[in-house]
């Protein structure tokens, strides 16, 4: 009977009543703690005083503009010279956050003429983030893909992930008045690099570049203003929304992290699997040689097809195989197509080995390394030109050098012959010619059959274009100085080609170039 009256409940406690009781606890729990947050969190917020505060640092300014800007352009010099300081830097001057934050909150409060203002604030910001670093690349003799630049060219789940913490922590720092909060925030989410890196991409037509920091930049722009909806919303702040539209809103935040998601955790997924290929040919290249060989250097071409790995290795025993095991094995493990090439050097002992390893990398050091100072040296020499790189010859064998330059407004021949000298001083082991344009020659003076002491100077200007150009030279004064003039030309290879006679009582000879110059290139 007793056992009945467990298993059947009585008609006063129906089974209803009896399965929302297990709950009730927990129903108890989410009202208490929903009451402890309006009453001990949300009540000491002043919604008004935070909503002006945002609201004023959400619209376009001439100082929103000019601010944009210079951080733009701090921020692309920043990637160009592979500088994470000046990359910061640019981070801390942008103002985008401020429009950025303003349109979430207008989103959670329903406003739609603040959300106009901060929108025409984020879209003009970028328009003039992207052009002006744009610009900047285009007038750069420096147009590499840097280190800096190449990470944010891949974004995945992680960056959605920092956007997301960061933008929490920016909204948090902004309701409760922890404004220093926001340098870090700024730091953290980094949004005027990856727009600096689509105006490098934009100026060099490199259209991957621009396609991965493009996105980088949404996913960053659309985590924090979405972000910043939901703090709002969460700290209860006043919404001119009704609850079908507050409803709608939710989704389509919700849809809008998905959509993101599923791209970024896809490129997560590519360079994990990058780094998982990586590691096993590494792992079984070691293993195929054994303790006694030493492997140099791994490199991977992801983009060939198929995938290319092209490996360095010391050891005892050259083994005729290893390309074709390899290949077979770590295509199999991968499950894709793979081609390795092994480059062997045979050494006598493990020990060998790994002297010859530490010699390898450091004769990659100095490569590297000479491979920096003849990009540095060819920028100078096209900046100085006012040329582009591609217009400097370096004949690497020979340590020598040769750019033409352009006619510069204001510069004399002098001005030449000084940015010659100037790079000649930093390049010391390097033969550095830079030909000038054929600009005004400089007067010599003649006194008592001799050249003037104040002419030496003038003299050695001369014989240095002339030299440079290869052009001769035409000469006008008096017959007796002329003929002093052309003799001490002459004697410093100097060729004469035209006299003119012509009356000089002060003694000075005037010089001009015979010929049009013509493009040289470096003599042998």
């Amino acid at each position: 009977m007793q056992d009945d009256q467990a298993n059947n409940p009585s008609p006063e406690t129906p089974k209803s009543k009896q399965g929302f009781g297990a709950f009730a606890p927990v129903t108890g729990s989410i009202r208490l703690f929903r009451r402890w947050w309006r009453v001990a969190v949300r009540a000491d917020v002043n919604q008004q005083a935070v909503i002006n505060k945002v609201r004023e640092d959400s619209g376009f300014t001439p100082h929103f503009a000019f601010m944009t800007s210079m951080s733009a352009g701090i921020a692309i010099l920043g990637l160009l010279l592979s500088s994470p300081a000046v990359v910061i830097g640019a981070m801390l001057l942008s103002p985008l956050m401020g429009p950025i934050m303003g349109a979430g909150f207008a989103l959670a409060v329903g406003d739609s003429v603040w959300l106009k203002e901060s929108g025409k604030a984020i879209l003009l910001g970028t328009i003039i983030s992207i052009l002006f670093a744009g610009l900047v690349v285009t007038m750069s003799p420096l147009q590499m893909v840097t280190a800096e630049i190449a990470s944010r060219t891949r974004p995945n789940l992680f960056d959605l992930a920092v956007a997301l913490f960061s933008a929490l922590a920016g909204a948090y720092a902004m309701i409760r008045g922890r404004m220093g909060t926001i340098v870090g925030v700024a730091i953290a989410t980094a949004l005027m690099p990856p727009l600096a890196v689509v105006g490098f991409g934009l100026a060099t037509l490199n259209w991957s570049v621009f396609g991965g920091s493009l996105l980088l930049f949404f996913t960053n722009l659309m985590t924090i203003a979405l972000t910043a909806t939901g703090m709002a919303r969460l700290y209860g702040f006043r919404s001119h929304l009704s609850e079908r539209q507050s409803q709608v809103q939710v989704a389509i935040m919700a849809v809008v992290f998905v959509a993101l998601a599923i791209p970024l955790g896809l490129s997560l997924r590519q360079i994990a699997w990058e780094v998982n290929v990586s590691r096993s040919a590494n792992g079984y290249i070691k293993d195929q040689f054994g303790s006694s060989a030493s492997v140099s250097k791994i490199e991977i071409d992801f983009d060939a097809q198929p995938i290319v790995v092209n490996a360095t290795v010391f050891t005892p025993k050259i083994l005729a195989d290893a390309n074709e095991q390899s290949t077979r094995v770590i295509s199999r493990t991968v499950g894709r197509s793979v081609v390795v090439k092994i480059t062997q050097f045979k050494v006598e002992s493990g020990a060998e080995a790994h002297a010859a390893e530490l010699a390898a990398a450091g004769a990659q050091a100095q490569a590297q390394e000479a491979e920096i100072q003849l990009a540095r040296l060819r920028e100078n020499l096209a900046l100085i030109a006012g040329v582009s790189v591609d217009e400097v010859t370096l004949d690497t064998a020979k340590r020598r050098a040769l750019v033409i330059a352009k006619p510069l407004p204001g510069a004399s021949l002098a001005s030449y012959y000084t940015l010659e000298r100037r790079v000649a001083a930093k390049a010391k082991d390097w033969n550095i010619k830079l030909q000038p344009p054929t600009v005004a020659l400089p007067e010599l003076t003649i006194t008592d059959g001799a050249l003037a002491s104040t002419s030496s100077a003038d003299l050695e200007l001369i014989v240095w274009a002339s030299e440079r150009l290869n052009l001769p030279l035409g000469i006008t004064g008096s017959a007796e100085g002329m003929a002093v003039a052309k003799g001490i030309l002459q004697a410093r290879n100097v060729t004469v080609a035209q006299e003119t006679e012509a009356a000089a009582p002060d003694g000075g000879i005037s010089l001009r170039w015979a010929a049009p110059a013509e493009s040289t290139s470096l003599q042998q």
